[in-house]
């Protein structure tokens, strides 16, 4: 039986994680969190970033791969201080690929995927984040509120910041996967209200650019999106591969983008 409880870490360290239970697919999913240094001390709120693939931020021991982002590394020394939430995949079978994609796709590679992932932001929104919001001293509005991935997570990055703009006011979108769904996603920038102070870095690698096929679709989804107003950062890696080896040396620069 899957527990629908959760406990907090009696003292507050700097990365922790605990199980939340997610309602759409019926099963627990493990939180990977970061608190700023000192936060156990003091009465400060923060701005929070959500992350897909939470396994894969902080700590190379949890990482798929045996890589992490650096995350924490990196938040340990940056001048801002901010909350970081990653949420662990699925990891059964392909449900990673089902619940981080928006729509319902045909690829060459996966056969038929029929994406659940609007099922899986309506947990991010009504469930998780006020999770998040009710037990840390967090600052829950939208300017405050960002949300970031790579590949599928990317994919779901700039849904989840187009969608539910009211909820996410910055995005990292890093090499995604939207290649499959170009058409969608021009709709969804035309269908919905996008503030004009969102923020979206979006990023590819040039090794793994089949064809000029990321760069195109950045180029235009950016253009799309900065005709309403919003601000996009594009950025191509030299020799960017997919991989968190690679994302990581991102991180930087899109934080810089997103915060300051």
């Amino acid at each position: 039986m899957v527990s629908r409880f959760f406990q907090l870490p009696l003292s507050f360290e700097m990365t922790t994680k605990f199980d939340l239970y997610c309602t759409p697919f019926g099963e627990n999913r493990t939180i990977h969190m970061y608190l700023p240094d000192g936060y156990d001390h003091s009465d400060e709120r923060y701005p929070v970033i959500y992350m897909f693939d939470g396994q894969n931020l902080f700590w190379n021991e949890d990482a798929t791969y045996g890589t992490c982002w650096g995350i924490r590394e990196f938040l340990d020394d940056w001048w801002k201080k901010v909350i970081v939430v990653g949420v662990e995949c699925s990891h059964h079978g392909n449900d990673r690929l089902q619940e981080y994609c928006p729509y319902t796709i045909n690829s060459r590679n996966f056969g038929t995927i029929v994406g659940t992932g609007e099922q899986t932001m309506q947990w991010f929104v009504d469930e998780l984040k006020p999770f998040i919001d009710q037990n840390y001293r967090t600052w829950s509005h939208r300017e405050a509120t960002a949300i970031a991935g790579s590949s599928m997570g990317g994919m779901m990055s700039l849904y989840a910041v187009l969608r539910y703009n009211h909820v996410f006011g910055k995005a990292a979108v890093v090499s995604p996967a939207y290649f499959y769904k170009i058409k969608e996603f021009s709709a969804e920038i035309a269908n919905n209200y996008i503030n004009p102070d969102t923020r979206i870095f979006i990023s590819w690698g040039q090794r793994e650019d089949w064809r000029g096929y990321m760069r195109r679709y950045s180029t235009a989804l950016g253009a799309e999106i900065d005709a309403l107003g919003a601000y996009t950062l594009l950025y191509k890696q030299e020799r960017g591969r997919h991989c968190e080896e690679d994302w990581s040396k991102q991180v930087e620069m899109w934080m810089q983008f997103l915060w300051t």
